[in-house]
């Protein structure tokens, strides 16, 4: 086993050279696990703990390097740098030892270090056997109340590594679980998101909310809001086929909440869009995220009614916009629980919609300006007001029924509308 952690954890993998490490230096953490559990990664994140001197040590680096310098903890003495492909934090080691420190952190599997001097794994807490054994376990209740974060990092990292969590850590976890609430929203909204984001989160976030520790942020987390959850995953494979890749899409660039991410979300949060905004701006969610979380709510019980004319549709897609996929999930998703229906007979009733969403060429799902407000503007020697605005939506919906197919036929029949 020992050989092969160090060759993945060798200094020449590193984005700078050992040569800027003090001796004694300890590299910690995720890396030293997921080197021990065989895992490489592309990306590099790296956690070192150093005697003294850490954040200068960390300077000196990102100046060398020309790497970007961050101070994590001024109080803490722990900094990071970053670089094009890793980021390396450089933390001051607690208490006059590396076994001390150790004894500070949140699981055993966490708390191996690893000497890249002498090539030794310091591994005071039996981490190693726990990770062959693939089991999460607390190194003491202590550790887990200092940082009630840890509590819901438990179930991130059991569904990351696909471990159990230890009865007597489990159990720990419920009693400390009303912790939670002193934590602040954004570094939980984090962990729930890693949650939210694969099929394996799914088990593991009903247990977080079982154990008591969503109930705080998600009033409205229950037993039936853990089966939707699991009902969204469920819908999202019947989907595959033909949503799979916009599900997979992020909101934004900016916001790394994928469309499935969203729909999951929403069955956490009230049924009532205008609750549910709340809720998610506590949360510190972005206005993207609560836009489309209240969108999704809103429409994907309208997404039902198989006759909907054409105004109809054009109506619910101008709404829907690229929230259509999320609010399908939805629906499919209720349809498979509440009522009953198998996945193939639910697709069938939406799936004309997802063949025009899927279209570019549709002009009810995706149309194209005919003329603009500026056209209407000056052919019908109108001013500016929201009846340009009604015109153009009017044109739109003409124009995805075949009325009209030219700007000049669009103005003729804005004008007849105005004198209408």
């Amino acid at each position: 086993m020992h050989s092969s952690v160090h060759t993945i954890l060798a200094p020449q993998n590193w984005p700078f050279g050992l040569e800027w490490l003090p001796q004694p230096a300890y590299l910690v953490g995720g890396a030293v696990r997921d080197a021990i559990l065989g895992r490489t990664r592309e990306y590099w994140d790296l956690d070192f703990v150093i005697p003294s001197d850490a954040v200068k040590v960390a300077r000196a680096i990102a100046k060398h390097y020309q790497a970007g310098f961050v101070l994590l903890d001024a109080e803490r003495k722990i900094a990071r740098v970053v670089f094009p492909q890793a980021t390396a934090d450089f933390a001051q080691q607690e208490g006059n030892s590396i076994e001390t420190d150790l004894h500070r952190r949140d699981f055993t599997i966490n708390a191996i270090a690893y000497n890249p001097y002498t090539q030794e794994i310091i591994d005071p807490l039996q981490g190693c056997a726990d990770l062959q054994q693939g089991v999460l376990r607390m190194v003491s209740p202590t550790n887990l109340e200092d940082d009630p974060l840890r509590l819901m990092r438990a179930y991130r990292q059991a569904a990351q590594l696909n471990f159990t969590i230890e009865p007597t850590t489990q159990a720990t976890i419920r009693t400390l679980a009303s912790h939670i609430t002193t934590v602040a929203a954004e570094r939980v909204r984090t962990e729930i998101g890693y949650l939210l984001a694969r099929p394996q989160g799914t088990p593991w976030l009903a247990n977080a909310g079982k154990d008591g520790l969503l109930g705080y942020f998600f009033k409205n987390a229950t037993a039936e809001s853990f089966d939707k959850l699991a009902a969204v995953d469920t819908a999202s494979v019947i989907l595959a086929q033909q949503l799979g890749a916009e599900l997979q899409q992020y909101v934004r660039d900016t916001v790394k909440t994928t469309w499935l991410g969203i729909a999951k979300l929403a069955c956490l949060v009230d049924p009532h869009p205008e609750v549910a905004e709340v809720e998610l701006q506590q949360l510190t969610y972005s206005r993207a995220e609560i836009r489309a979380v209240t969108t999704a709510l809103k429409l994907f019980p309208q997404l039902k009614s198989t006759n909907k004319s054409i105004r109809e549709q054009y109506l619910l897609f101008q709404e829907a916009g690229n929230v259509f996929p999320t609010a399908v999930v939805l629906a499919v998703a209720h349809d498979t629980l509440v009522e009953a229906m198998s996945g193939d007979k639910s697709l069938l009733v939406y799936s004309p919609l997802i063949s025009r969403y899927l279209n570019p060429d549709d002009l009810v799902a995706h149309p194209t300006q005919l003329v603009s407000g500026k056209n209407l503007m000056v052919a019908l020697n109108i001013p500016a007001s929201p009846v340009v605005g009604e015109l153009l939506i009017e044109i739109a919906i003409a124009q995805a029924e075949g009325i009209i197919t030219t700007a000049e036929a669009a103005i003729e029949f804005a004008r007849q509308i105005l004198e209408g």
